[in-house]
Parts: C-alpha cells; structure tokens; sequence
C-alpha cells in the first residue's frame, strides 16, 4: 500500500494552554508611585515613596527582566505599598537617572560596577594618616565624579594625627571643596555642604568613613571597625544604604570600604572633557591625543593655556597619569 504524503494543509496544530499571543506592549502602570531606592539586598529593594517615612519592601516586575535597580534610584511601585511586614510591592518602572557613579573591579574587567544613582555630591573620605593618605584613590575618585556628573568633596579625618595642608593642597586646582571631618572637628561646613543634597560616601576601609556617617546620622548605627597593624582597615559596611539626614534636610548613601577603583570604562576625552575651560581648548588636539603633553602628545592644545586653567590642565594631567595607574587599595 502507497504511503500518503502529506503537506503544510495536512499538519493541525491542536491550541494548548500557551499559545495565546505574546505582545510587546506593555501595561504603563499609570498610577505607580515613586519613591526612591534605599536598599538592595538579593533580589529585594526598599523604597521610601515620596511624602512616606519607612520604606516598602519591593521585588523588580518581571517585564524589567535584568534591568539594574540600584540605591538612590527613582522608581515606580505598584501593588501593596503599606509597607507593612509581610508585603510585598514591584518595581514597574526605572526613571532616568541625573548620575551615575560607576567603577570596574581593575582597569582591564570591561564590566561597569553602579556604585550609586542620582547622587548630587560624592564624599570621598581619606585619612590624613592610620592609614596614610593615598592621592591615588583620592584621585581614581574624582575622575569617576567628574565623569559621572557628581560633584566631589574631599573629607579629611584622622585630623588630630597629622597637618592635611600638604595633602590638600595637591588637589587646590582642581576646585574640589576640601573640608576637615576629624572627631575633633565640627561637622558645620559639611552639614551645611550636604543639607537639601543626596550625597554618596565612598572612602577606602579604615578611614573612618562609617564613624563620619554616625555622626551625620546618629540614629544609622553604621558598624565601625580599627585599623589593623599592617595600616588596613576591616570592611565594616557590606550594602550600600541611604540614610536620611537630621529634619528631613537631605540623604547620605553610604557605601561598601572600596576595595579596587576600576576605570576600564573612562577615557581620557571624559575626564577632560569635565572642565569646560580645558573642554574648549581640547577641540584643538589632534586626533588620538590623549592630552598627557610633551612627549607622548607633543601637539596637546592644553600647553598652550596660562595662568589657572594651565594649573588646572597640570592636575587634571595627573589625574590622568592615575587613570593609567592600577592599584588595589586593599
């Protein structure tokens, strides 16, 4: 007997249960309500809401897929937004973001770290000694402000262990706000620095970044620890958290002791590219300048400034010599 041969009219599909029609429009969610990221902690964020004080606990809706949602993130919650135990809301949807401070775990890993969103200020803390101070981090620091688009302020502590005019003043030209946040220092200039501002605070471990977050927000608690006798400082803060600030008048995000500051990410266009005086001159450079000067770029539009942007072009040239120099700060 001859064996029919069928074609495509032949063959019937029988509908199953997941053959309705996927769409790639998705719901809007209209009457979500913002708030912003205070905490991340595995594939769980809290979210204090606009006008709210405790935060809600919140899972990411499943039509974010990988989207990444990090501290100081503005974001749209849906569902049970009382905040009370047991609940628990989704994060629907990601406002865009006015910064983003980033690293990379070295100088050669091309995946970008956010280390916080939406910051205004970024506090870079550095111990004037126990441990020494280190211009390489303080300055790996602002070039990831700069290019960013925080603004960075240099916190000296350990004030009463050493004089900070040496160390602040290699940084003079670069325009960077340096206060002093010693134990014996009154905080005045700082409050009054972050007040109405979100603030990041980042510092290399031992520097007695969380002891200044304590004194900031008294009620935060932040775990502090000593330094070791070899100069390195036990990583006491393991999450990055935004705290509010004493009356509502701002937030401070603290953040996890830096280990490494990465910048696989940042070229040298970027980092010169943040001083409007030197981004005018640098259109003059030739093609692949990378604006280090005489003699690696001996054509480099930058020699040819005077007075304080040449300053300037000087610092921001070391800050470029540090963004070829890879160091673990551990």
């Amino acid at each position: 007997m001859a064996r029919r041969r069928y074609d495509e009219s032949d063959v019937r599909v029988r509908p199953g249960k997941g053959s309705r029609p996927r769409t790639k429009n998705r719901p809007e969610h209209r009457d979500a309500l913002f708030g912003m990221v205070v905490t991340k902690d595995r594939g769980r964020w809290g979210v204090v809401l606009d006008g709210a004080r405790g935060p809600v606990v919140c899972m990411r809706a499943r039509e974010l897929g990988r989207t990444p949602i990090e501290v100081g993130d503005r974001v749209g919650v849906v569902g049970d937004t009382s905040g009370a135990p047991g609940t628990l809301a989704r994060i629907v949807r990601l406002a865009e973001r006015s910064s983003v401070l980033r690293r990379t775990a070295d100088d050669t890993d091309p995946y970008e770290r956010i280390v916080v969103a939406n910051a205004e200020l970024l506090l870079i803390v550095c111990a004037v000694a126990d441990p020494p101070p280190r211009a390489g981090f303080v300055e790996r620091s602002l070039i990831a402000a700069f290019v960013g688009g925080l603004r960075p302020v240099l916190c000296l502590t350990k004030t009463d262990l050493a004089d900070h005019r040496a160390f602040a003043a290699e940084f003079a030209d670069l325009n960077v706000p340096v206060l002093t946040c010693g134990v014996n220092d009154p905080l005045d200039h700082l409050l009054s620095t972050i007040s109405g501002h979100t603030s990041a605070v980042i510092g290399h471990s031992g520097v007695g970044k969380s002891t200044l977050v304590n004194r900031l927000v008294p009620q935060a608690e932040r775990a502090t620890g000593e330094v070791s006798e070899v100069g390195k400082g036990r990583h006491t803060s393991t999450q990055s958290v935004a705290l509010r600030l004493p009356g509502d008048s701002g937030w401070i995000i603290d953040t996890p002791g830096i280990r490494s500051f990465g910048l696989a990410h940042v070229g040298a266009d970027a980092v010169v590219g943040a001083f409007e005086d030197l981004a005018q001159v640098a259109q003059d450079c030739p093609r692949g300048c990378a604006h280090m000067g005489p003699p690696a770029d001996p054509e480099c539009a930058l020699d040819s400034l005077s007075g304080a942007s040449a300053r300037r072009a000087a610092a921001v040239r070391a800050l470029l010599g540090a963004l070829r120099t890879n160091v673990d700060w551990d």
